[in-house]
């Protein structure tokens, strides 16, 4: 399938420079494709430049639907009990996300700042403002 590939002595050797995709596609990333955005000005008529939490950042599903679907309670079935933030009523509660992730203590961290935090893949939601 990539017979052209091994005719490249030079593209074969910058394959192996890599420890794996996702460094490989960091380090491409860097190197090649931000240059590009940031001479198109990719970042004002698309969406904003990729930063390095992007890359480190573990995988993210997005759940969306009407409501009174199900998306509440498939989380609650998913991680086996409630989860701090969790709101549940008649009426459609649509006027915020949640993001449930992994750490030591359970705690709700308000909108603007986890846009805000470096160390949270949520830089991007500073766009639309902050509430």
């Amino acid at each position: 399938m990539l017979r052209w590939l091994a005719k490249d002595e030079r593209r074969r050797k910058e394959i192996g420079k890599f420890a794996n995709s996702a460094d490989g596609m960091h380090r491409l990333y860097w190197e090649k494709l931000l240059p590009v955005e940031q001479d198109h000005d990719f970042n004002i008529h698309h969406s904003p430049f990729l930063q390095e939490h992007d890359f480190d950042c573990a995988p993210m599903v997005l759940l969306l639907g009407q409501y009174s679907t199900g998306k509440t309670s498939f989380i609650r079935h998913l991680l086996g009990r409630d989860y701090p933030g969790l709101r549940i009523g008649p009426e459609p509660t649509t006027d915020n996300f949640v993001a449930v992730m992994h750490g030591a203590a359970e705690r709700v961290i308000p909108g603007n700042a986890a846009a805000s935090a470096k160390d949270l893949p949520f830089s991007g939601l500073q766009t639309f403002g902050t509430g």
